[in-house]
């Protein structure tokens, strides 16, 4: 089992053996490295001197397989041994290696960008590179952050910093364009989701502030080499159920929580740290405000929850463009959690947290992606919208499958659990046109229906219309699931009331039974029959459930779906 510690805020892995005992795994300081993965995106390269067209060849094959890994990212160690040791390289032999990495990246269409260089001995050095390649079927390569953290935190303010280019007033000036209703200028709080996009060009450059001209969300999005999409997301507990329902629904690669250096960590921001561990989505903090007060009380109290039993995360302050790139790394693989301290007022450690989303990965492999597309379509619906001269226009995430324009779809279910054939018309994404959407992407759609469209409302799908007479699909009131309980106060027993999220599903459901006919308590496990209270939902077996009512909270999988008229035995 690993474990962890921090000396000094000095970030050390530590490996323990079978024996119990400690041997240290990652330690930058003492220029050491884990052994090279077999699987992922990184590799370690000792050099690259003049090799021979069939050595070449075969370092091609081993970075393109490297990129699929990455979903089109990977990162190359150069001067470092397959064991991990920074045995590094002198000045030339270094530069020759860089020379082979960036012709290795030309065969493939690929770009090469320096991250660090670390002397590791008397005029020697290994050198980090990012290799990228957009997929040839993308424009770019897109990871989706939701923003998170309670009201008052400045997730509006940081958005608007980060996406104009422009610091705050001091009196939320930045946040204004983040907005889309007019109380919530008014009031300064965010009340719905609002998408906002951050691009970068191969070099790492920011593409939104990179010139003295307006740039519209079409241009962002073609001259992106890689887009960063922000969920703000609204912090006080009356929306609650609107960012949990954005959350399971929209499926985002990362989150960013945001806490404010001027008082102690709130229930709400709490409240949100519990739904991401819930839902296993990794997660970064922001602490913000450090114009007005140190953000040294904040980060250690920040520590001592997520070193707690519940999270058992390791915190890692982020002070330098070197931990931004070692947090980058080990995010995924080592459960680190980075902390960036940063004034939306003074610009203060907003380049360490624009770096940080540059090497951000989507976590999600080639070969997984590519599974998915190749599956019937699913669209979970999660806003709805008339455009004049439009008419109806959905927005949500597509799960499985491709969708081009003009796919004939069905939406459903509708309140007798059947569904209504439709014909995609438009499609948009990052508020620009296009042509097509696969798996794993957010995106609007408009369509046309064969016949007149039935009312539509969030938590419907959108699904192939070739799933063949056996496994038509259909919605349901009744499905099973395994589940586990996070907290509850009491006991839960039959009959209890809770609110239930599934994707993009958001609905009020009972407990109809429980396998044994007992009770649950908090980190309880048992089989559930639920209940949907107001009309039939898609559900499908293996679908991930999360349920809360108040402060209880418990998490689960569909284990059985009962279809709409079908006599429960």
């Amino acid at each position: 089992m690993d474990t962890y510690r921090i000396e000094s805020d000095r970030f050390v892995v530590l490996h323990t053996d079978g024996k119990g005992n400690n041997n240290e795994l990652i330690d930058f300081d003492q220029g050491i490295l884990p052994p090279e993965p077999q699987l992922g995106n990184v590799e370690y390269k000792l050099k690259l001197i003049n090799p021979s067209q069939m050595r070449f060849e075969h370092l091609v094959t081993q970075m393109k397989w490297r990129l699929r890994e990455g979903h089109g990212e990977a990162v190359y160690e150069i001067g470092v041994s397959d064991s991990g040791q920074l045995h590094g390289l002198d000045d030339a032999d270094m530069d020759t290696s860089l020379g082979t990495l960036t012709q290795m990246a030309d065969k493939l269409g690929a770009t090469t960008t320096v991250l660090r260089r670390k002397s590791v001995g008397y005029r020697r050095s290994v050198t980090e590179v990012l290799v990228r390649k957009i997929p040839d079927d993308q424009h770019n390569i897109e990871v989706r952050v939701a923003v998170l953290g309670g009201a008052g935190a400045g997730k509006s303010t940081l958005l608007g910093v980060l996406t104009q280019g422009v610091t705050d007033n001091g009196r939320g000036k930045a946040r204004l364009n983040m907005f889309r209703h007019v109380h919530e200028i008014k009031s300064g709080r965010t009340s719905c989701i609002s998408h906002e996009s951050l691009g970068f060009d191969a070099m790492g450059n920011v593409i939104n502030s990179n010139t003295n001209d307006m740039i519209t969300a079409e241009e962002v999005r073609d001259k992106s080499a890689k887009l960063v999409t922000f969920m703000d997301l609204a912090g006080h507990r009356r929306y609650l159920r609107t960012t949990v329902q954005a959350l399971s629904g929209y499926s985002p690669h990362h989150a960013m929580l945001v806490v404010s250096s001027g008082g102690t960590i709130g229930g709400m921001t709490k409240e949100h740290l519990a739904i991401v561990k819930a839902l296993d989505i990794p997660f970064f903090i922001v602490i913000t405000k450090i114009d007005i007060t140190p953000p040294g009380t904040v980060i250690q109290e920040l520590k001592d929850i997520l070193t707690s039993i519940g999270y058992r995360k390791v915190p890692m302050p982020i002070d330098s463009y070197d931990s931004v790139f070692t947090a980058s790394s080990h995010q995924l693989s080592e459960n680190v959690v980075p902390i960036f301290c940063v004034s939306n007022v003074t610009a203060e450690g907003l380049s360490l947290i624009t770096r940080f989303l540059y090497v951000l990965s989507p976590g999600v492999s080639h070969s997984e992606r590519e599974r998915l597309e190749l599956e019937p379509c699913e669209f979970h619906i999660d806003e709805i919208f008339r455009v004049e001269g439009v008419g109806m226009v959905v927005g949500g995430l597509l799960v499985k499958g491709v969708v081009t324009e003009g796919t004939s779809l069905k939406v459903g279910p509708l309140p007798d659990g059947s569904f209504h054939s439709v014909s995609v018309a438009t499609i948009h994404r990052n508020k620009a046109p296009c042509r097509m959407v696969r798996a794993g992407q957010s995106a609007s759609l408009s369509f046309t229906a064969n016949g007149d469209l039935p009312n539509l409302r969030s938590g419907m799908v959108l699904v192939s219309t070739d799933y063949g007479s056996a496994t038509e699909p259909f919605g349901t009131l009744y499905f099973q699931a395994k589940v586990s309980v996070l907290y509850h106060a009491t006991s839960i027993y039959k009959g209890f009331q809770t609110t239930v999220h599934i994707g993009s599903i958001r609905q009020t459901a009972i407990i109809e039974g429980i396998m044994g006919d007992r009770k649950l308590r908090t980190n309880d496990s048992a089989s559930v029959l639920f209940r949907f209270v107001r009309q039939p939902e898609y559900v499908r077996e293996g679908m991930r459930i999360l349920f809360r009512e108040s402060s209880s909270k418990g998490i689960g999988v569909v284990t059985q779906v009962f279809p709409l008229n079908v006599t429960l035995q």
